[in-house]
């Protein structure tokens, strides 16, 4: 009995030590003012140098700053939720964000579905190849090539024109980090986009070069959803004419574009690690806050699903093979963005990104582990349930008391498994803008272009754990023998 009180004691506090965690890991909100409202505004931080997170995990960047320079101006608050381009814009379209600033184009098809702020920045798309690539000297020598593209940008826009002309494929990539790195790995032979974006990252290190002048620019603007948040443009509009008017808009700008901006240095793998490791412990707690709670949560509902599949009753069979099937056949990232962007849109509601994930990571962890609970009561001898029952015991206390003590010995290691690959899903959260392990690797690469030894340091951090997991798993394994 003590032990069993210990062991509650000790999940106890897990359970605590998690929330209060998530409580210090919560999304970045920039105090502009003691009072006033606040707003949720989406934002790509993989764009420097428009948003980017530096070494300290402060997010900056033109668009940060001058949003930054018009709520103080305009005394209002706001959160940012980082997420990639087109998921922002499923956001914002839903409402789960009240607004959203990523150098995005002022288009007449964008119009249709946002309200626009008035022009921030006027920019246009550029192409560019690898420094040593001596083939492509204009459009015309793109036929039988790959250009790579963001989704959902004017650069993508460009391309898809160009190709009515020229026959190119084209790659398409949800951050600006990854085309770069496409093109310089070789795997694409141009990359098309934003001019200040691309000469940015030239700029601090990046090997590529214009064969090409940079297209007639757009305008960039701050968007709200059509409808929503009227008195946010206009504090937005407001405050950008007072900010060019003193001075500040100029200076941010300068600050980031202009002839001191210094060249970025490749630092290696070591002072990579060491300049981004309070960053990539604050990713990794996020990773296995989400992995505890949602695991938690699984193991409970798991279990329950588990045991209706292996009742007589057909009803709660029924009810559990429906659930796995419908669950276990829907793709996680699917089933992501129809907790965080279509489920509050049907029910009108609001939900942090966290509690989607929580909840997405739950609901696909449940079918998996009910079939684990399916199997480790079925691996058990027919003969221990028949035996129990003709003693004169219940089917509840047969199961209990009987059949489940040795299944959960049957279904240690494949829990231990599954608790690691919910470890590994989380990676797929950082498209509905939870900042876990693997989208803080991202953060970096786009602020210093050195996605070699960064996706090298993530997987080491991947592999420590996951290794102290399948050791945890091995302890547990043999105490349960040695029990025997």
């Amino acid at each position: 009995m003590e032990i069993k009180r210990k062991n509650k004691v000790s999940l106890g506090m897990l359970f605590l030590f998690t929330l209060l965690l998530n409580l210090v890991l919560s999304p970045v909100k920039v105090d502009a003012a003691e009072t006033g409202q606040n707003y949720t505004i989406a934002t790509d931080v993989t764009f420097a140098p428009f948003e980017f997170q530096d070494e300290d995990g402060n997010y900056i960047g033109i668009d940060v700053d001058i949003l930054t320079a018009i709520a103080e101006d305009q005394g209002f608050e706001f959160e940012l939720r980082p997420m990639n381009f087109s998921a922002g814009l499923q956001a914002l379209e839903s409402n789960q964000v009240d607004g959203m600033i990523a150098a995005m184009s002022i288009t007449p098809e964008r119009e249709e579905a946002f309200d626009f702020s008035d022009p921030y920045f006027d920019a246009g798309p550029v192409m560019a190849i690898r420094e040593d690539n001596d083939e492509i000297n204009g459009y015309e020598d793109l036929d039988g090539k790959t250009v790579a593209v963001k989704v959902g940008t004017t650069g993508a826009e460009l391309a898809a024109e160009l190709q009515e002309d020229y026959d190119f494929e084209i790659n398409q990539f949800e951050d600006s980090a990854g085309m770069y790195e496409d093109v310089v790995a070789r795997h694409s032979d141009a990359v098309i986009e934003d001019y200040p974006v691309m000469a940015y990252a030239i700029q601090q290190g990046l090997e590529l070069s214009f064969p090409t002048n940079p297209e007639e620019g757009d305008s960039y603007g701050f968007a709200v959803n059509k409808g929503a948040n009227p008195e946010l443009i206009e504090m937005f509009n407001a405050g950008l004419v007072n900010i060019r008017e003193n001075g500040t808009y100029e200076e941010i700008v300068q600050t980031y574009l202009g002839d001191s901006v210094q060249p970025g240095q490749s630092l290696g793998f070591f002072g990579l690690l060491q300049n981004n490791f309070g960053n990539l412990m604050s990713g990794l707690g996020r990773t296995l806050v989400l992995t505890l709670i949602s695991f938690a949560i699984a193991l409970v509902a798991g279990t329950i699903i588990g045991l209706f599949s292996a009742t007589p009753s057909k009803v709660l069979n029924v009810i559990a093979d429906l659930y796995v099937t419908v669950l276990r056949g829907i793709p996680l990232i699917v089933l992501a963005f129809f907790m965080y962007f279509t489920v509050p849109q049907l029910l009108g509601i609001q939900i942090t990104a966290f509690m989607a994930g929580v909840v997405t990571l739950s609901l696909n962890t449940t079918a998996y582990i009910a079939e684990q609970v399916r199997g480790g009561i079925a691996a058990v001898e027919k003969g221990q349930l028949e035996a129990a029952r003709s003693l004169g015991l219940p089917y509840g206390v047969s199961m209990r008391k009987v059949v489940l003590p040795q299944a959960i010995k049957i279904m240690i290691p494949s829990l231990i498994n599954q608790l690691v690959i919910t470890l590994k899903d989380t990676s797929i959260l950082s498209v509905i803008g939870i900042v876990e392990l693997t989208q803080t690797g991202r953060i970096i690469i786009a602020r210093s272009y050195q996605s070699g030894p960064m996706w090298i340091i993530v997987a080491l951090i991947y592999l420590i754990i996951i290794t102290l997991l399948t050791k945890l798993s091995n302890l547990i394994e043999r105490r349960l023998v040695a029990n025997d």
